[in-house]
């Protein structure tokens, strides 16, 4: 089975099943509020989650490319990336548990052929404030009945070692522990803590890759999930549950399935690899990577799985119109691509190196994402990775200049030193410490190594928590201030049009509850006469109340029609656009395709639109941040 093939049998599946495969979307997400990257295939879902009527039908499933860069640093394992697709299916309000558990083994253990004797699942276990999930126990014990195995439900994670000898095999497969209640932290998904948040249980499927694959010893699998030889391949959520103003969980009206599961991880077991990166999705990168270097994979894997995690991430966030920078989207993508040159030189590459992996991994994925070679696209992504290769050499060289002074002014350089080096030149600890021993500076590597590491800890800590604040995404960002703000998005676009032309197309937003941040196409600084234009034309439909409606149209209808939007292949058939337009004399002011949500009338913006800042994103892209007060 090759993965083209296996993408077609998961979407064959679910449309057999009644669903409808919508298209995955752009990284970078437009008209939405909550993230810089789109980070699972649910986020472009979140309205038709919380009610709205999705133009598809309740029935949905797609795969999604999607970007997580909250653990950058953790990528250098087995099985962590940045870049992933998810494989993702959705009722909304439709089907619920008794369909959705069953159809998730089938296609697993039918489909793509899983051995059922190495898969086994996880539930929410309950807590004071909700039920255990017993309603999914009952439906998987039946499920692995079907198939000849009386599946028993643990007490403690560390009931795994009942079902295996002292080797780590399975005892007695067809009699065995399968079903691990397990925590809130671990089975239950919520988007916040507020009365109105909506939430639920989710029921996870693992794979086992047998004994001898485990990353450490656990005699007595008291932490079996994350010993290596254990990896979970999908995960079902149930938005079954919402906050009552008692901060109490009540049922939803609308039950809700959320299914995604990781594609190179489903992949690692058709396969039977522990290592995802072992798989045929990456093979012909860690050749290209051998031929280059001269070097093999094993031995140097932790620099393997960098440079092909990462320049995988930036050759489809450049394909989605993002270039390096020191901003948002376009910083992630510069830490990417500067940390795959790290890894790259400490494997002897010193010439110019990434365009020609990026050639690889767009040869590799073009007949599943053909935009990744269409027009010049593949062109211009070579083309900036080798300029961002350039300004990368530039920046270590000064690195060895300002170490050097450090070095001849006589300046202590302890481990937290050498990692402010690291990270501010891209000077390596191996190369620091020799420059300081070339100097005849005396120092204890081993103190040395661990001072560097502590530094470098605190920053990754610093680093994940700003991250999971621009990159949570989820449900999260659709307050009411959240809604007001991504309307205001739809008057903006529409107000810069009619002042600076028909040029002007969106390139991406952000919303906090405190104001808006959107960016778009322009060659030039807007005056203080265009900014005051926008403010007041947008003010003024604000004063007028007009009316915000939405209708369900095909792509073709919406084009023909006039409503803004990127007519390519990330549209379905049907898609909702959004009208701000004076109900009296009829005239439009904003045609927009968008998922929602918005108010019914721009009043409800319930302020005054001001321009806080209007500045330069990237080469060609404007950026203003703009408040409601």
């Amino acid at each position: 089975m090759n993965s083209d093939k296996i993408r077609q049998q998961y979407s064959d599946f679910f449309k057999q099943r009644g669903h409808a495969e919508i298209p995955n979307v752009p990284l970078l997400p437009e008209n939405d509020p909550t993230l810089l990257f789109v980070n699972s295939g649910m986020f472009p879902l979140v309205p038709y989650l919380l009610g709205e009527t999705h133009p598809q039908g309740k029935r949905l499933c797609n795969f999604q490319k999607s970007i997580r860069v909250q653990d950058i640093e953790e990528v250098g394992d087995d099985r962590h990336t940045t870049f992933f697709e998810m494989m993702g299916n959705w009722s909304l309000g439709d089907y619920f548990k008794a369909e959705q558990l069953p159809w998730f083994m089938e296609l697993y253990h039918e489909v793509f052929g899983l051995d059922i004797n190495r898969l086994f699942v996880s539930v929410f276990e309950g807590d004071a404030d909700s039920p255990r999930d017993e309603e999914s126990i009952g439906i998987w014990q039946d499920i692995f009945a079907k198939y000849g195995i009386k599946a028993k439900v643990a007490e403690k994670l560390g009931d795994m070692a009942k079902n295996f000898d002292p080797q780590g095999n399975w005892i007695d497969p067809t009699n065995s522990i399968r079903i691990f209640p397990m925590s809130k932290k671990e089975n239950w998904w919520q988007r916040g803590s507020t009365p109105g948040e909506v939430g639920g249980p989710d029921s996870e499927m693992f794979y086992d890759f047998g004994p001898g694959t485990e990353r450490f010893a656990d005699p007595h699998y008291e932490k079996w999930n994350d010993t290596g030889r254990f990896l979970e391949i999908g995960n079902s959520v149930f938005l079954q549950y919402q906050l009552d103003d008692q901060l109490k969980w009540q049922q939803l009206t609308q039950k809700n399935v959320d299914f995604g599961g990781g594609f190179e991880r489903v992949l690692a077991a058709i396969e039977h690899k522990p290592d995802i990166f072992q798989t045929e999705l990456f093979q012909p990168l860690i050749q290209r990577i051998e031929v280059l270097t001269g070097t093999k994979y094993e031995g140097n894997k932790p620099s393997y799985q960098v440079i092909c995690d990462h320049l995988r991430a930036a050759t489809f966030i450049m394909a989605d119109g993002v270039l390096p920078s020191n901003k948002d989207q376009g910083y992630i993508l510069r830490r990417l691509i500067r940390r795959a040159i790290r890894h790259g030189r400490l494997l002897g590459l010193f010439d110019y190196f990434t365009h020609n992996i990026a050639n690889t991994i767009i040869e590799e994925y073009k007949t599943a994402y053909p935009h990744l070679d269409i027009g010049k696209t593949k062109e211009k992504i070579k083309w900036e990775l080798n300029v961002e290769e350039e300004k990368f050499v530039k920046t270590v060289d000064r690195g060895v200049r300002e170490i050097s002074k450090a070095i001849e002014s006589g300046e202590p350089i302890d481990g937290a030193k050498a990692f402010y080096f690291f990270e501010t030149y891209g000077f390596p600890l191996e190369q620091t410490v020799e420059e300081l021993k070339n100097a005849g500076r005396q120092l204890d590597e081993s103190t040395f190594k661990q001072e560097f590491s502590a530094a470098q800890t605190a920053h990754q800590d610093q680093s994940r928590a700003g991250a999971e604040q621009k990159f949570k995404g989820g449900l999260g960002g659709h307050t009411d201030q959240h809604v007001r703000y991504h309307t205001a998005t739809h008057l903006l676009n529409a107000a810069l049009k009619k002042v600076l032309g028909d040029h002007v197309h969106q390139k991406g937003s952000n919303i906090t509850p405190e104001r808006l941040r959107f960016d778009f196409s322009h060659p030039d600084k807007m005056t203080d006469e265009q900014k005051q234009q926008v403010e007041k034309m947008i003010n003024d439909v604000i004063t007028a109340d007009l009316q915000v409606s939405c209708e369900d149209m095909t792509v073709d209808e919406a084009k023909t029609a006039g409503a803004e939007g990127v007519f390519d292949d990330r549209y379905a058939e049907k898609v909702k656009v959004y009208t701000v337009q004076n109900p009296q004399t009829g005239e439009i002011f904003s045609k927009e395709i968008c998922g929602g949500p918005h108010v019914s009338h721009t009043g409800e913006l319930n302020g005054t639109f001001r321009i806080k800042k209007e500045e330069s994103s990237s080469a060609g892209v404007r950026r203003i941040k703009a408040v409601l007060t």
